[in-house]
């Protein structure tokens, strides 16, 4: 992806290619002392309870020849656990088989999470080192749960920072008058059938979640 700069001299525009850090950083300038500082490398109290109140996550991952992807992942909150103060462990729920995020955690060992909680316009951002274990041990915390996971993905975490409410600010996400009516768009079914070209007929937004539900 290109990055463009503009700087309007009279009436002509005039572009450049961003191609360093330098010139990034002269667009941009450097973060402050409390954009940096904030950055740590354990999960404070605070972190713990975010993840504590979170029900929802976006996992980031690439496979080694750098395709990048981004998941999201629910549960109840919490479902996410913090085992200590630099391991976290997230199970994994059925989906639908593709294992995109769980091929590039083998594949590169890698893995960002976003954790969001309803109502609230700030987000917790961790990295770390990801691998996927089957051990009893790990598998026994999720034991509770009404469909307990067949492995779970153990983050070794690297950082966490607290990040902005800016960008949820900005896209007024949690607002009642941000909703947008289910109807504005096609059904899910609808849409796979003429992107994947399927002869059967489309699957109806009610047959949808009622398939949902028998696998949540």
């Amino acid at each position: 992806m290109q990055l463009w700069a503009f700087s309007l001299i009279g009436a002509k525009v005039f572009a450049m290619n961003i191609t360093s850090i330098a010139q990034l950083r002269e667009l941009y300038g450097h973060p402050g002392e409390r954009a940096v500082k904030k950055e740590l490398r354990h999960l404070d109290r605070h972190m713990q309870a975010f993840i504590a109140l979170s029900p929802f996550v976006v996992l980031s991952s690439s496979d080694i020849h750098h395709q990048l992807d981004a998941s999201p992942r629910g549960g109840a909150p919490g479902f996410v656990k913090v085992h200590n103060e630099t391991t976290l462990w997230l199970p994994d729920a059925p989906g639908n088989n593709r294992l995109d995020t769980l091929e590039n955690v083998v594949s590169t060992g890698r893995l960002g999470l976003l954790f969001f909680i309803p109502g609230v316009d700030e987000m917790l951002r961790v990295q770390g080192r990801a691998s996927l274990t089957t051990s009893p041990d790990v598998l026994k915390a999720f034991s509770d749960t009404s469909r307990p996971p067949k492995l779970v993905i153990d983050v070794a975490l690297e950082s966490a920072y607290l990040h902005c409410a800016k960008a949820m600010m900005r896209s007024k996400l949690w607002s009642p008058d941000s909703k947008v009516e289910r109807s504005v768009l096609p059904t899910m079914g609808e849409m796979i059938k003429e992107q994947a070209q399927l002869s059967e007929p489309a699957e109806s937004q009610a047959e949808m979640l009622r398939r949902y539900a028998d696998s949540l």
